[in-house]
C-alpha cells in the first residue's frame, strides 16, 4: 500500500503526540492521533494515562472544543483503533459516529481483543482504511506492550554502567560512581519510561539503592522488583521505602516475609529446581501484572543469569573512559567459552555520547 508525503507528515506528527505518553500510559500503549480535513489539522490528541480518554477521543474532543465537527476527516492514529469496551468505549465506534471518512493506522493492535477487529469494524461502516504507515517507529514506541501482548512477558532492558575495560565495580564491591552525572541522569529517563525496575539481593546488600526516578521529572514511580531467593532483604533497605515493591523468592520464611510485608512489600514464591528464583516465570508474572517494560539494574551474577535464561531483550550499556583492571568485577557472570561459535551475538542499534561517557544499545541477534 502506498502513502503520500502528506500521509507521512501527519503520521509523524501523531507519533510525536504519542511520545508525550512515554512515561505515563502504562499498562496501556502510547498512542497519538491527528485529525485532518482538506489538508488542515482540525484536532489532535494522545493517550495520557490509563483511565483517561484514548487518543482518538481526545482528538475528537479537541475538534468539538474548537466548535468544529469531524465528518469527512481523515484520522491518523499510531495504533489500530480498539473495538472492545475497556475502561473507555471503543475508539472505532467513536470514529464511526463522528463521520470520519478515512483512517490511517501505523500498526495493528497486538492485543488479541482487537487484532484487526477495529479496522474491520471501520471498513464495515464504509470508512476507507489503511495500515502500516511508519509501522516500525510505532512498534518501537510500544515495544513493551507488543512484547506483553504477543509473548505474555515484558520487554527487558539490562542496564550496565561499566569502565572501558568492561568492569562494573571494584573487587571490594565499590561501584559509585563509575559513570558521569550525565549518564546517570540519562539512565533515570530509562527508569521513568519503565513499568518496573529489577535488581538482585546482591545489589541491595552492596549498594542499598532506592531504584526510584529522581533525576528527571516523573508522574509515577515504577514497581521495584527484588530477586531474593532466601528473603535476605534487610527490612530497613532503601528499596523498601514507600512501598510499591515486589520481592521474588524461592522459599518460604514466615518471619522474614512478615518483616518485609510490614514495610509494604509483596512477596511471590517462584522456585526453580536449583533453589533459585525461576526467572522466566517471574517475567510471565510481571506480564500478568500489566508490566510492559522492565529495566534491570543488577550485579554480575544476576546479569549473567538473566542472559543465560533468555530473559534479556536489550542491553543498555554506559561505558566510562576509565580502566579498573583485571581484579575488578565484570559485566556478566557467564560460563567460560572454549569456542567462539558459542559467543552471544549482538546487534548494536545505537551508540551515542552522553556527557563524558558512551551509551550503547544492543539487542540479542
Amino acid at each position: 500500500m502506498s502513502f503520500s508525503a502528506i500521509d507521512h507528515a501527519f503520521m509523524a506528527r501523531a507519533l510525536q503526540l504519542a511520545q508525550r505518553g512515554l512515561y505515563s500510559t502504562t499498562p496501556n500503549p502510547r498512542v497519538g492521533c491527528v485529525m485532518v480535513r482538506d489538508g488542515v489539522v482540525i484536532g489532535e490528541g494522545w493517550h495520557e494515562k490509563a483511565g483517561l480518554p484514548p487518543a482518538e477521543a481526545a482528538a475528537l474532543s479537541a475538534i468539538l472544543g474548537a466548535g468544529g465537527t469531524a465528518p469527512g476527516a481523515t484520522a491518523y492514529v499510531t495504533l489500530e483503533p480498539c473495538s472492545h469496551y475497556g475502561r473507555t468505549p471503543p475508539c472505532a465506534d467513536a470514529l464511526i459516529e463522528a463521520g470520519v471518512k478515512r483512517v490511517v493506522a501505523a500498526m495493528r493492535d497486538p492485543n488479541p481483543l482487537v487484532a484487526g477487529q477495529g479496522l474491520a469494524k471501520l471498513e464495515a461502516a464504509g470508512i476507507e482504511v489503511a495500515c502500516g504507515l511508519l509501522e516500525a517507529a510505532a512498534t518501537e514506541l510500544n515495544i513493551g506492550f507488543v512484547s506483553r501482548m504477543t509473548r505474555g512477558r515484558p520487554w527487558l532492558r539490562l542496564k550496565v554502567a561499566a569502565s572501558l575495560d568492561g568492569k562494573t565495580a571494584l573487587n571490594n564491591g565499590v561501584s559509585q560512581w563509575i559513570t558521569s552525572p550525565d549518564a546517570r541522569r540519562d539512565a533515570h529517563a530509562w527508569r521513568a519510561r519503565s513499568c518496573a525496575v529489577l535488581t538482585g539481593i546482591g545489589t541491595v546488600k552492596d549498594d542499598n539503592p532506592r531504584l526510584t526516578v529522581r533525576e528527571v521529572a516523573a508522574t509515577r514511580q515504577p514497581l521495584r522488583v527484588v530477586i531474593d531467593s532466601r528473603l535476605e532483604t534487610p527490612p530497613d533497605a532503601a528499596v523498601l521505602e514507600g512501598g510499591n515493591v515486589l520481592v521474588a523468592a524461592a522459599q518460604e520464611d514466615p518471619e522474614r516475609a512478615a518483616a518485609l510485608r510490614a514495610r509494604g512489600a509483596e512477596i511471590v514464591i517462584l522456585p526453580n529446581a536449583g533453589g533459585k528464583v525461576e526467572l522466566a516465570e517471574l517475567m510471565q508474572e510481571l506480564g500478568r501484572r500489566g508490566i510492559n517494560e522492565v529495566l534491570a539494574e543488577a550485579g554480575t551474577r544476576l546479569n549473567g543469569s538473566l542472559l543465560r535464561e533468555a530473559c534479556v531483550d536489550e542491553l543498555l550499556i554506559y561505558q566510562a573512559p576509565i580502566l579498573l583492571g583485571d581484579a575488578a568485577r565484570g559485566m556478566f557472570g557467564l560460563a567460560e567459552l572454549t569456542d567462539l561459535a558459542g559467543a552471544m551475538r549482538l546487534n548494536i542499534i545505537e551508540r551515542r555520547a552522553v556527557g563524558a561517557d558512551f551509551r550503547i544499545r544492543a539487542r540479542l541477534a
